[in-house]
């Protein structure tokens, strides 16, 4: 069998004063781990104070349409700390299924804080 590769890099950036430190980063091989790491009691709300930045970069992915090449032009989309960046295609698909998840309440508080969605 073959290793899957992962389709999410969520790199984490902390600032104390003028320096930036980025954590490792940590490899997603789907979006349902994506969601899983934002879920209630998902890795997301182990996330340091210190912490004041999270990205969140989408893989190219394996195979390309090439008759739609706008599926694949490079977007961000920033929700409070969280930046999401990838193929625009990856984004809206994400970004729906957030809205989704958000109004089933199947996202952490801690997330919800993170993107400026907390209420």
């Amino acid at each position: 069998m073959t290793e899957r590769q992962p389709i999410l890099a969520v790199e984490f950036t902390a600032r104390v004063g003028d320096n930036e430190y980025k954590e490792e980063s940590v490899p997603l091989h789907s979006p349902e781990e994506l969601f899983e790491f934002v879920a209630p009691g998902g890795g997301c709300e182990s996330i340091p104070s210190e912490v004041g930045e999270i990205n969140m970069v989408f893989l190219a992915p394996h195979r390309s349409n090439a008759g739609n090449p706008l599926m694949y032009a490079t977007a961000t989309l920033q929700l409070g700390m969280v930046f999401l960046t990838g193929p625009l295609s990856e984004i809206v698909q994400v970004a729906d299924q957030m809205l989704d998840k958000a109004g089933r309440d199947e996202l952490s508080g801690s997330f919800l804080t993170v993107i400026g969605a907390a209420g």
